[in-house]
């Protein structure tokens, strides 16, 4: 990627190149060679209780340091009343040899009537690097208290890596005529599922949700991979445990049975693989004793997981749209202190974020042909407010020829422009979301919709966008938001979600993780690759949750012949 963008009005290009060197070459972001994928599973040891009537309800959040910054990666479930801790859930990560990956783990004790981090007691963290985990299998670490005093919880990661079969596997369970362990009430069963390792130590490999007061639960479908399960070998042991759950965290032992996935594939043709329940004890004491229940697998699913490249090689056109704020809070254009200030010699930050982003995009669309939008401005002829113009305005077609027509179309748009208010951009997420709505009905991954939207302030119709992006996560597309200027950013993060899930008004939670925040000012010293690199390093894995997710498959690069010739 040698060309270069001009931002400037009387700048000649090649201070230009100089400025965006690093973004027109940062290493090719989407395609940096990943070394290998890694599971990470976690245990705790040793966490006090919070005081003489309540035991902790201990989850751990992964945080990995980019650029300087500590990021939220994931978060472990929240384990009720237990000090102990052995986490179902699995952090899967993407090893780079030649970087220095960063971990910090952080425990927190929840609030029992709030998931969310808020009210949390911080207890405190780990860090370490990726590859200290990967050298070790296995790494232990005390926990560092707030304050910097070293506690006595021990955290332990253990670290697996993902190799040749990253397949997954869907399994759905259900159970019949379980035992009955409560008095006044019916057991409250959930399932573990653990794996015989080849040093005869058992693995967690999956907990499922509690099914409250049923001796006939139907448990959620739930995913694992094929290397999590059996690494791999269809033959290996797996043991599977029944237990009636209590408030208290002593959960009543009901019964066990031992599976291979072997048997498991039973159920891929839609027929049931039974196992009985059997609790040893009574197995012995009892006379006339069969079991303590049925558990049947329903359901067993082969899902064949496809990486970024298979669909971008496969055809598949990143779409990318910008949408640009144009209210009043930005400052007069005319003012060298506003944010939309074009300087003769220096782009400002709008330009900047828009030429890092864009000009990774610009290589994966094959028209380079870039939809651009404005909001929360009053636009002629009548200068009324709207939160979705065209910035050439040419409603039929918002389309800019490269990054260079968008740079040039929003240079030409700011003088014709009343800036004004306020901050809604639901309306753009919903106009992306139409287009992206299209791609649906054709069931191919020929085309993935990108929305960057550059803001200086925090939106004002935040119910509004909150349903658009929950609607938005059905949909192959994702939204890319960078804060410009020196606004409080921090209601923001609350399109992460508070308990780690973004929910629409309704509380209807997002199907997956779509947005990505992050405020240009952290990156205002650094590279614009850098910047680039950290607002889409998601992207690739959305696109392949997304397809995955739909059982959509990549076509194969020579069946895909595109009607479009790839610009230059």
């Amino acid at each position: 990627m040698s060309r270069s963008v001009c931002v400037c009005t009387s700048c000649p290009a090649s201070i230009m190149s100089d400025i965006y060197e690093s973004a027109a070459n940062s290493l090719g972001l989407f395609s940096s060679p990943c070394l290998t994928k890694v599971e990470l599973r976690l245990t705790c040891k040793g966490i006090s209780d919070r005081d003489a009537l309540s035991k902790p309800d201990p989850c751990i959040v992964l945080n990995m340091q980019s650029h300087g910054q500590w990021m939220e990666v994931d978060r472990t479930e929240v384990i009720r009343s237990c000090v102990n801790p052995t986490y179902s859930k699995v952090f899967t990560l993407d090893f780079y040899f030649e970087e220095v990956q960063r971990l910090r783990f952080e425990l927190y004790d929840i609030n029992s009537s709030h998931n969310g981090l808020k009210e949390a007691d911080f207890l405190g963290s780990v860090e370490c690097t990726l590859g200290q985990i990967i050298s070790q299998r296995k790494l232990s670490k005390a926990l560092v208290r707030p304050g910097g005093t070293v506690g006595k919880v021990i955290i332990t990661i253990t670290a697996e890596e993902l190799t040749g079969n990253d397949d997954y596997i869907e399994l759905s369970f259900s159970a019949r005529k379980l035992d009955d362990k409560d008095f006044f009430s019916k057991s409250d069963p959930f399932l573990e599922i653990y794996r015989l390792n080849d040093d005869a130590t058992l693995q967690l490999v999956y907990r499922t949700e509690t099914v409250m007061n049923n001796l006939n639960p139907v448990w959620k479908t739930f995913k694992v991979s094929l290397n999590s399960l059996c690494s791999g070998d269809h033959e290996r042991k797996l043991q599977c445990t029944v237990w009636d759950w209590d408030s208290n965290g002593k959960h009543d032992y009901i019964g066990e049975f031992e599976a291979t996935f072997k048997e498991m594939r039973g159920a891929i043709d839609g027929r049931q693989v039974q196992w009985p329940c059997i609790n040893p004890k009574y197995k012995v004491k009892k006379k006339n004793y069969k079991n303590s229940g049925i558990v049947i697998l329903n359901q067993c699913k082969i899902i064949k997981m496809h990486s970024f490249l298979d669909y971008i090689m496969g055809g598949c056109q990143i779409q990318f749209t910008v949408a640009i704020d144009f209210t009043a809070s930005n400052g007069d254009p005319r003012n060298s202190c506003s944010l939309h200030y074009i300087h003769p010699y220096q782009p400002n930050e709008y330009l900047k974020a828009l030429v890092a982003v864009g000009e990774i995009c610009q290589d994966y669309d094959s028209d380079k042909m870039f939809p651009a939008f404005g909001f929360g401005a009053r636009i002629p002829p009548d200068y009324k407010v709207s939160h979705d113009f065209a910035v050439n305005f040419n409603e039929d077609n918002p389309e800019c020829a490269g990054i260079q027509g968008v740079v040039e179309a929003y240079q030409a748009c700011l003088p014709k422009l009343q800036l004004y208010g306020p901050t809604n951009i639901a309306p753009i997420i919903q106009k992306v979301a139409n287009s992206a709505s299209q791609e649906v009905h054709t069931k191919e991954a020929m085309q993935y919709f990108i929305l960057l939207i550059l803001t200086d302030g925090v939106i004002t119709d935040m119910a509004d966008t909150r349903e658009a992006i929950v609607q938005a996560s059905h949909l192959p597309m994702s939204v890319i938001i960078v804060g410009v200027g020196n606004a409080d950013f921090s209601d923001m993060q609350m399109l992460d979600g508070d308990d780690g899930i973004l929910r629409s008004p309704k509380g209807e939670p997002v199907l997956r993780d779509i947005v990505q925040f992050v405020p240009f000012r952290n990156f205002k010293h650094a590279s614009p690759a850098a910047l680039a690199k950290s607002v889409l390093a998601e992207v690739p894995n959305q696109v392949v949750d997304y397809y995955n997710s739909k059982g959509i498959k990549p076509k194969v690069p020579s069946e895909y012949q595109s009607s479009r010739p790839f610009g230059p």
